[in-house]
């Protein structure tokens, strides 16, 4: 198992047989959203250098690390492995799709404000992001050129993390309802909105 950790900036790799950590894997940078292709290859969003980092699974190191131009910040990551593609969500309104082969970046799609979670649905060749920002899911089209968005369905706002169910085709997100900003402080400069009590709640999207 690989437990990829943002603040040390590195991947803890577990024998779930011992439950032990037989190593670490330095990373680049801030570590978001991975995906594997099933060969022995995983690739993960590197948030504060605007990158994608290509792992060999055996030897636990980093092979590859391809730029994102035209992504900020990115987060989310899905995987297309017919085609071999990841699509990447980022700030700014833009998914960039990337050629995990070479790391060529193949095109921009637009969608939501502030995407946090992204899923594939490979029966239809669609492309999801959950935007937080706006209170959206952006439905891309991977299969025409450009790869233009077919659907925006309003959700709530904040509902950013999201499970795509394979089997069925729903698309699972969750949000609540948020108070107000509490002060910054020296200990926390950029303090997050409380949440309000019981009011969690789950969203489900149908295809």
């Amino acid at each position: 198992m690989w437990a990829f950790n943002g603040r040390s900036g590195n991947i803890s790799v577990l024998d779930t047989a011992s439950n032990t950590v037989v190593a670490t894997v330095a990373l680049p940078g801030k570590p978001e959203f991975p995906q594997a292709d099933g060969k022995g290859s995983i690739f993960v969003n590197i948030e504060d250098k605007n990158e994608i980092v290509k792992l060999d699974a055996a030897s636990r190191k980093a092979t590859a690390r391809w730029p994102l131009p035209g992504c900020e910040s990115p987060s989310g990551m899905a995987i297309d492995r017919d085609k071999h593609r990841l699509f990447s969500v980022c700030d700014g309104g833009k998914m960039v799709v990337v050629d995990y082969d070479s790391g060529r970046v193949l095109g921009l799609a637009a969608i939501g404000d502030s995407p946090d979670a992204a899923g594939f649905d490979p029966k239809h060749g669609l492309a999801f992001s959950s935007n937080g920002g706006d209170g959206t899911l952006t439905v891309v089209d991977s299969g025409k050129p450009g790869f233009p968005a077919l659907q925006t369905v309003k959700t709530e706002k904040g509902a950013r993390t999201m499970a795509f169910d394979a089997s069925t085709g729903r698309i699972y997100l969750v949000t609540a309802q948020f108070g107000p900003t509490p002060a910054a402080t020296e200990t926390m400069p950029h303090p997050r909105r409380s949440v309000v009590p019981d009011s969690f709640e789950i969203i489900v999207v149908e295809p």
